[in-house]
């Protein structure tokens, strides 16, 4: 019995998505793609309830020492991965299975990736948001499964201060900037769900700790040296002009997209989804390829 309600319990946390409006909402069981959120018109649909969603006014949070930064088509943000060897580019075929307003949603207007030589696939995402840490590694076989005329990247929002998500923002673009945020990626999911050495919740009850006991930038700083930063380059370089800007146009593209919760999938600045839309974790990776095929041919 012991071992069902464990079981349990790790499917309910697996499915769970992190949403803007500060509730918890849980994404609908993997089951066929055909029996997702239900189908809205394209040009208002809303995405399923993702890990977590947005709470009110959190983007002028993160953003507010950038308030003269450039806005949204900076798709440069999104940082995109090395190259890895690639899958086999898949035909377009569409046989009804995947339903546009109900698996996944249209961007509109399109926005620009800054890469048009490749289908840019995006995952929005937060090291603080419980769904994203359940989802990196079916994003790590995303990565690999994409065919050689498409990269991802990575968009950190900040839409949840009251889980300490612009502190993450501010971190994996710091990271990014000293060259370490790909040798660090899963290690920083680690580091808030497993250790708990830059949790902002108590990982033996669940409840979110006091925020004077949350991670800082100086904590993160110390995380980061393990590999090879200087903390105080980091705490610098974490707290400039650059970053700051960075942040805000990040903000400004979480809007652009329509992305109110995480983990959330963005095709080539076109298509938006998340794994409760789609189905589960396994349809994400089938889907996202879909669309890239799709976007290949022009559909």
């Amino acid at each position: 019995m012991l071992k069902r309600l464990s079981f349990l319990c790790a499917a309910l946390i697996a499915l769970a998505a992190c949403s803007q409006n500060g509730t918890d909402a849980s994404a609908p069981q993997p089951a066929p793609a055909q029996t997702s959120a239900p189908a809205t018109p394209a040009s208002t649909a809303k995405p399923a309830p993702a890990s977590t969603t947005q709470a009110p006014a959190a983007a002028s949070t993160a953003a507010a020492s950038a308030s003269t930064a450039a806005a949204p088509a900076a798709a440069s943000t999104a940082t995109a991965a090395p190259q890895k060897p690639s899958a086999p580019a898949e035909p377009f075929v569409d046989n009804g299975k995947w339903v546009e307003g109900k698996n996944y949603f249209t961007i509109e207007p399109q926005q620009p990736t800054g890469n048009p030589d490749k289908i840019v696939v995006t995952e929005a995402f937060s090291y603080a948001c419980p769904a994203c840490n359940a989802f990196h590694t079916t994003a790590d076989q995303l990565e690999k499964s994409l065919p050689s005329n498409a990269v991802m990247t990575y968009l950190p929002v900040s839409f949840r201060p009251d889980e300490n998500f612009p502190l993450f923002q501010r971190a994996y673009f710091t990271a990014k900037a000293l060259g370490v945020v790909e040798k660090a990626h899963d290690a920083i999911y680690d580091a808030v769900w497993k250790s708990g050495e830059l949790a902002s919740d108590d990982l033996a009850t669940g409840r979110p700790k006091p925020q004077s006991a949350w991670p800082t930038i100086d904590n993160v700083a110390k995380f980061y040296a393990k590999y090879g930063v200087d903390p105080t380059q980091f705490v610098a370089v974490a707290n400039s002009f650059s970053i700051n800007t960075q942040m805000k146009r990040a903000d400004d593209m979480v809007k652009a997209y329509g992305v109110d919760g995480t983990p959330s999938i963005i095709v080539n600045g076109k298509y938006r989804f998340t794994p409760g839309s789609a189905g589960g974790y396994a349809q994400s990776i089938e889907l996202t390829k879909w669309l890239v095929a799709k976007e290949a041919a022009g559909k």
